[in-house]
């Protein structure tokens, strides 16, 4: 199986959390499910774990860790619902 290029809801519903909140200058969600089936925590409709790479003003000055918590603020509803996994690539550009 071969990475989703096409975002489904859930992944749209990101990508659209994340331009609202951060309006990035560059931002990529991807959908990693494809390898993580048959795992822990992976749905049989996929949508289940992201990449999401990230570059926002907002970030400039931030640690790591508070990038990342900042993302995951703005995904909390997603994270605690369908999302079992986001690996967050964030920077200021």
């Amino acid at each position: 199986m071969t990475p989703t290029t096409h975002l489904g809801p859930v992944g749209q519903r990101i990508s659209a959390k994340l331009r609202q909140n951060f309006s990035p200058s560059a931002l990529e969600v991807i959908d990693e499910s494809y390898q993580h089936a048959g795992h822990s925590g992976a749905g049989p409709d996929g949508e289940s774990h992201f990449r999401v790479k990230i570059v926002a003003e907002a970030f400039r000055g931030k640690s790591r860790v508070d990038q990342h918590r900042m993302v995951n603020a703005a995904l909390a509803e997603e994270l605690r619902e369908r999302v079992h996994a986001l690996a967050i690539q964030a920077s200021a550009p």
